[in-house]
C-alpha cells in the first residue's frame, strides 16, 4: 500500500498544533506530511507577539522544538507558500514552482489584517500588526518618529499601542466603537479600561472613524484625518481593525466559501471537498462561525487529525463550536470574558461591581434559575480561572460574593472541589478537571509540570496554571496524600512563614527558633543544610530590624553558613578560593585599577573580567584571603557579596554622559542602586542593570530588576533571569522619576525577600505567587495590602545598617582565625592547592586519576 501524502498548507500556531496531533497520533510515522509556510520562520507564538518588545526575541517566541520536523519525518519549506490548487490532479504548486501530489490537503491559512479603505492606507510610515516581520518594520520605522496611532481598539489594537508606547512614541488609539475591546467587554468594562490606558498616557478617541491618512511631499504619513473632521498628527499608523479569514487559494480551487469569508467545513473540518480539510481563521465552522482565538482553532486541529487517523482506524472526533472565553493582559490590564458576557439571553441579570479609582470592573451575567451565565472582568480577572469553569451551573455561592473584593463581603471559600468534573479547566487544549484529576490517580503525577506533560493543561495562555496547582494539591490530599509545605524536616512552616515568625518575635538566633517554633523531633538538635543557611539568611536580612548581629560570621550565624559564606569568598575547584571587589555600575579610576593588578601580580592570581562588569580574581588560598582583602579595603573597595545570595552587580551602560542615544544618567543611576542595596541578604542572588536608552546596552530586561531610561524617566523591569532558565523581565512601571523609581524598587525587594522559597529566583517566584505580576503590582506600587510603609522601613534599616564585612573581618584578630586551612597547624598552607601556567597566567593543577583494569594495569 502506497504511503498516503498529507500536505499542509501554513504553518501558525494551529498548523503547527495539527502536525502535534498527527505525531502523537502516529500518523506522522505512516505517512509523507509536507508544510508549506509563507513566513521566514517556522511557527511561533501570536498570542505572545507584543512581548518581542519586552525583549523576547523570534526564537524565544517558536513554538517548535529544535528536532520536531526532523523526529517526524515532517518536509518544512520555509518562505514558499501555496499559490495553486489542482484538486482534479489533487496537487498544490508553490510560488518556487513546486509541485506536490496530496491524497489529503489540509488548510491552515489563517488570516489577514482588515486595512479600511481610506486614502494612501499604502503610504510609507503604514504598518499592519500581525506577525515578527511588521513587528520588525515598525521598530525600525519608530526610530524616527515621535506620534504613533493605531487603527482599532481591540484585542490587537491594544497590543500594538503598548508596543508603540514602549517604543517611546506618544500613541493615540482610534476605535470607531463607542468603547474599547466591543467585542469583549461592555459599556462599563470599556469604561474602566479606558480610564486605565488614558491614565498611562495614552489617547484614546472612542466612536471616531478614520477617514484617510494624511501625507508630507515625500509621500510619508504626518497624520490621519478622522470622522470628527479633525486631524491627528502622526508619523506612524498601525492598522488593526481586525482580520478577515485568508480563503482566496481555496475560492480559486472551487471549495465552498461563506458569504462573508471563511471556507466552509462541516463538523470534522471537511470541505465540500472531502479530501480537503480547512482548520483556524480561514474555516468557516459547522456552527457558521468564523473563530479568531487560538483554543477553537487547536480544537479544529485536533478534530482534523482524528478525522485523519479515524480514515484508518475509524475513530470519530468532531468540532461543533467552541468556548470563545479568553483571558489577556493589555497594556499591563487583566481583560477576562466568558460566556454570555454581554447578558443577551432571555431574563438574565446582572451582578456588577465597579471601582473606577482602582479601575476594577466586574460582572456576572445570572440567568433566572440562578446559574452564571458568563461575565466580564477588568483591572482583576484572578478569579476568571475558577469562575469560567462553573459557566452554565448554579454557583455554590451568592454571585455578589463572587465579585466583591476580599474584606467587602462574607468569606468565599470557592477552591477546586465547588467545580463539577466536566468543567474545563484549560480552554487551549480542552482539558476537563476529571482528566486532571486522572493525571494524579490514575498516572501517578504529583506535581503541576507532571500534569502539564500528561494533558498538555496549561501549556496554551498559562491562564489556568493558578488552578491547576489547586486541583493537583487538592487531590493529592483527598487521595491521603499528605502535601507537606514545611521548609525541611526540621521546621514544618515554609520560609515565609518562618520570615514572619521570625521578623515579628524578633527571634535572633536559630537556636531559639528551632526550639520555639520547629518539629517536635528537631526541636534542640542541630538542624540540617537546609533549615540553616535559610534561616541564616533571613536573620541577616531583618538584623538591623529585630537587633540581631548583621555579621554573618558571628557567634552562631557563623556555623549557619554555605561553604561560600563561611570564608567570605567563592571555593573553586582545586579548594582555592576567588576574590571579588564590588565595583559600582562597573566604573573604577585607574587608581584602583592599578591596585587591582598588583594585587593579582604579588599573589599569582588568575584574573577575568566578568559579564557582571566587575574583576574577579581566582587562586587565592583561604589564609591568604585576610592579606589580599586587606590591601583591597586599604584602597577603597569592598565586598561584591558574590559568595552570597545577595545583591551582586548593577551593571551600566554609560549613558547620556558618553553615549550619543542615551537619554538619562545611567552610570549615576546603577552606582546610586548598588550602593543601596550592597550586602543585601535574600533567597537568591540578585542582580541588576541599568541602560541608558531603549537600545537597552546593558541588558536590564534579563535582571531580577532592571531599569530602562525614558525621555520621561525610568521604566522599571522585574523577574527576569539570564541563567539556565533565561526569563525576560516584565515591566512594572513606567516613566518614573528617580524617587518614584528608588521606592518601588524598595518595595519590590523587601516583598520578594519577604514572600519567596529557599532559594527561589525572582523570576520563578513572579510565576508561582498567587496572581503574578498583577498581584505584585497591586501590592508595591498600589498598596493593595497597606504594607508599603513597612516595606519602606525595612529596606531604610537595611541601608541604615549596612557596614562591609570583610572590613569587618580584617580589622578582629579574633575572626581572623577562622581563615586557616588547617586548625592545629594555621601557619601551614593547603599543599594540595597547586597551580601550573596557562597563557600568561595560572590555572588549577588538578590530579590525574589513574584508571585500573581488572587485571590491574593502567588504563591507557
Amino acid at each position: 500500500m502506497p504511503t498516503p501524502a498529507i500536505v499542509v498548507v501554513g504553518h501558525g500556531m494551529v498548523g503547527q498544533r495539527f502536525l502535534e496531533a498527527l505525531a502523537e497520533r502516529g500518523v506522522a510515522e505512516r505517512a509523507r506530511i509536507v508544510v508549506l509556510c509563507e513566513e521566514p520562520r517556522a511557527a511561533y507564538d501570536r498570542v505572545q507577539l507584543t512581548s518581542y518588545f519586552s525583549g523576547r526575541t523570534p526564537d524565544d517566541l517558536s513554538l517548535v522544538e529544535g528536532d520536531f520536523m526532523e523526529r517526524h519525518g515532517i518536509e518544512l519549506h520555509l518562505d514558499d507558500p501555496a499559490q495553486t490548487i489542482d484538486r482534479a490532479a489533487r496537487t498544490v504548486t508553490s510560488r518556487a514552482g513546486r509541485t506536490f501530489t496530496y491524497d489529503t490537503l489540509v488548510l491552515a491559512t489563517g488570516s489577514y489584517p482588515f486595512v479600511p479603505p481610506v486614502p494612501n492606507k499604502d503610504a510609507e510610515g503604514c504598518f499592519v500588526y500581525r506577525t515578527i516581520e511588521d513587528l520588525l518594520a515598525i521598530e525600525e520605522y519608530a526610530k524616527t518618529a515621535t506620534t504613533g496611532a493605531v487603527v482599532g481598539g481591540g484585542l490587537l489594537g491594544l497590543e500594538a499601542a503598548g508596543a508603540l508606547k514602549g517604543l517611546g512614541l506618544n500613541t493615540h488609539i482610534v476605535e470607531f466603537a463607542p468603547r474599547l475591546m466591543p467585542a469583549q467587554v461592555d459599556d462599563g468594562g470599556g469604561a474602566a479600561l479606558l480610564k486605565t490606558i488614558e491614565r498611562m498616557g495614552l489617547t484614546v478617541h472612542t466612536g471616531t472613524g478614520t477617514q484617510g491618512v494624511t501625507v508630507d511631499e515625500s509621500g510619508a504619513v504626518n497624520g490621519m484625518a478622522l470622522s470628527d473632521g479633525s486631524v491627528l498628527a502622526t508619523d506612524l499608523v498601525v492598522f488593526s481593525a481586525g482580520v478577515r479569514p485568508r480563503d482566496q487559494l481555496a475560492r480559486d480551487a472551487g471549495l465552498e466559501v461563506g458569504g462573508r469569508g471563511g471556507i466552509v467545513v462541516d463538523d470534522q473540518c471537511r470541505t465540500s471537498d472531502p479530501a480537503v480539510f480547512a482548520i483556524g481563521e480561514c474555516a468557516l465552522a459547522s456552527d457558521g462561525r468564523v473563530y479568531g482565538l487560538v483554543a477553537p482553532g487547536y480544537e479544529m486541529a485536533e478534530t482534523a487529525a482524528a478525522a485523519l487517523e479515524g480514515s484508518l482506524e475509524g475513530d470519530v472526533k468532531s468540532f461543533t463550536g467552541a468556548d470563545m472565553s479568553t483571558k489577556l493582559k493589555l497594556l499591563g490590564v487583566d481583560v477576562a470574558s466568558f460566556g454570555d458576557a454581554h447578558g443577551v439571553a432571555d431574563g438574565c441579570l446582572d451582578v456588577v461591581y465597579s471601582d473606577s479609582r482602582s479601575g476594577v470592573y466586574k460582572k456576572l451575567v445570572i440567568g433566572p434559575d440562578g446559574e452564571l451565565l458568563g461575565g466580564v472582568l477588568v483591572g482583576d480577572a484572578d478569579s476568571y480561572g475558577m469562575l469560567r469553569p462553573l459557566t452554565g451551573s448554579v454557583p455554590p455561592i451568592a454571585p455578589e460574593q463572587l465579585v466583591l473584593p476580599a474584606g467587602l463581603g462574607a468569606p468565599v471559600a470557592l477552591g477546586p472541589s465547588s467545580l463539577p468534573d466536566d468543567a474545563v479547566i484549560c480552554s487551549c487544549h480542552n482539558v476537563t478537571k476529571g482528566t486532571i484529576r486522572g493525571a494524579v490517580t490514575e498516572h501517578s503525577c504529583t506535581t503541576v509540570p507532571e500534569v502539564k506533560k500528561c494533558t498538555k493543561a496549561g501549556t496554551g495562555c498559562g491562564s489556568c496554571v493558578k488552578v491547576l496547582g489547586q486541583l493537583v494539591n487538592a487531590e493529592l490530599e483527598a487521595s491521603g496524600v499528605e502535601v507537606d509545605k514545611g521548609l525541611c524536616g526540621c521546621f514544618g512552616q515554609t520560609r515565609q512563614e518562618l520570615y514572619e515568625i521570625v521578623r515579628a518575635l524578633r527571634i535572633t538566633s536559630y537556636a531559639a527558633l528551632l526550639d520555639s517554633h520547629g518539629r517536635e523531633a528537631a526541636k534542640g538538635g542541630n538542624g540540617c543544610e537546609i533549615c540553616k543557611p535559610t534561616v541564616g539568611s533571613i536573620i541577616a536580612s531583618l538584623a538591623p530590624t529585630i537587633g540581631a548581629d548583621g555579621y554573618v560570621l558571628e557567634g552562631e550565624q557563623a556555623a549557619l553558613q554555605d561553604t561560600n559564606d563561611h570564608f567570605l569568598a567563592n571555593m573553586q575547584k582545586n579548594g582555592s578560593y576567588s576574590i571579588v571587589p564590588r565595583i559600582p555600575g562597573g566604573e573604577i579610576t585607574p587608581e584602583k585599577l592599578i591596585v587591582i593588578g598588583e594585587v593579582a601580580r604579588d599573589y599569582g592570581l588568575y584574573t577575568k573580567i566578568t559579564g557582571g562588569q566587575r574583576i574577579d580574581l581566582f587562586g587565592a588560598r583561604v589564609d591568604q584571603l585576610p592579606q589580599i582583602w586587606a590591601r583591597l579595603v586599604d584602597a577603597g573597595f569592598e565586598s561584591g557579596h558574590a559568595y552570597g545570595k545577595a545583591l551582586r552587580t548593577v551593571k551600566s551602560c554609560v549613558g547620556q554622559t558618553w553615549c550619543r542615544y542615551g537619554v538619562q544618567d545611567s552610570v549615576k543611576m546603577a552606582i546610586d542602586l548598588e550602593l543601596r542595596y550592597r550586602g543585601l541578604r535574600s533567597p537568591h542572588k540578585l542582580k541588576s542593570a541599568v541602560s541608558g536608552c531603549q537600545r537597552e546596552c546593558a541588558e536590564a530586561q534579563s535582571k531580577d530588576f532592571g531599569v530602562i531610561a525614558t525621555a520621561n524617566g525610568w521604566n522599571l523591569y522585574v523577574g527576569g533571569n539570564g541563567g539556565a532558565t533565561p526569563r525576560h523581565a516584565d515591566l512594572l512601571a513606567q516613566d518614573l522619576s528617580d524617587a518614584e523609581l528608588v521606592r518601588l524598587i524598595d518595595r519590590f525587594l523587601m516583598f520578594y525577600i519577604r514572600t519567596a522559597d529557599r532559594l527561589e529566583r525572582t523570576s520563578t517566584w513572579l510565576e508561582r505567587i498567587d496572581g503574578g505580576l498583577g498581584h505584585v503590582r497591586d501590592v508595591v506600587v498600589h498598596d493593595s495590602l497597606g504594607i508599603c510603609a513597612e516595606l519602606e522601613a525595612l529596606m531604610a534599616d537595611h541601608v541604615a545598617g549596612y557596614r562591609d564585612e570583610w572590613a569587618e573581618t580584617i580589622n578582629d584578630p579574633e575572626r581572623l582565625r577562622r581563615f586557616v586551612s588547617f586548625v592545629n597547624a594555621p601557619e601551614v598552607p593547603d599543599p594540595t592547592v597547586k597551580f601550573v601556567p596557562e597563557r600568561d597566567q595560572v590555572k588549577p593543577d588538578l590530579p590525574v586519576l589513574q584508571i585500573r583494569t581488572l587485571e590491574g594495569t593502567a588504563a591507557r
